[in-house]
């Protein structure tokens, strides 16, 4: 029994249609949290009346002493010392995963390495993994122009210059508190 070109053609192009769907399905699916260092994360809270961050504040809910603060619907990062005081605050370009919110505390960091979307990348600061995939802060050495991957990223990006903030403040047990 013979299948005609155009019975063929629709055969494929119903399994190619049916594909495509599963596939953003599985796009749209959350990233499933990840127990992570630091214990379990604490419950924290990041609007300011009306909406919004103040950048000259660190965000209220997410705790308090010496810590980075990472805003996840802000894509902005505080720099808090131990006296509650704002010493830098900018905004980021999240990787493809976000960490749950929750406190964590660095784990480890490299001076320089390539992403695992093929970037040279300088003072990676890592506070937690998902699925394998590391999430932390980092700097491209070069301007990569806009991302394009396919390949699941967990890089903060952050300007050199402010990458070299990160690297002098968030040593080796840094407390980050990642909050909406």
């Amino acid at each position: 029994m013979a299948i005609s070109n155009a019975a063929f053609v629709t055969a494929l192009t119903t399994a190619a249609v049916a594909t495509v769907g599963f596939l953003a399905y599985q796009a749209s699916a959350t990233v499933p949290t990840r127990a992570h260092t630091g214990g379990t994360p604490a419950a924290v809270t990041s609007k300011a009346p009306g909406g919004g961050q103040n950048p000259a504040a660190p965000p209220p809910g997410s705790g308090a002493g010496e810590r980075v603060v990472y805003s996840l619907d802000d894509n902005r990062v505080w720099l808090v010392n131990a006296g509650d005081k704002v010493t830098r605050t900018f905004q980021v370009l999240p990787g493809t995963i976000d960490p749950a919110p929750g406190v964590y505390v660095v784990t480890s960091r490299s001076n320089s390495v390539t992403g695992t979307d093929g970037i040279p990348i300088e003072h990676v600061v890592r506070f937690t993994s998902i699925d394998g995939v590391a999430i932390g802060f980092s700097a491209a050495v070069r301007d990569p122009g806009t991302p394009v991957t396919t390949v699941p990223t967990g890089g903060i990006r952050e300007s050199r210059e402010d990458g070299d903030a990160m690297w002098a403040f968030a040593t080796i047990g840094a407390k980050v508190a990642v909050i909406h």
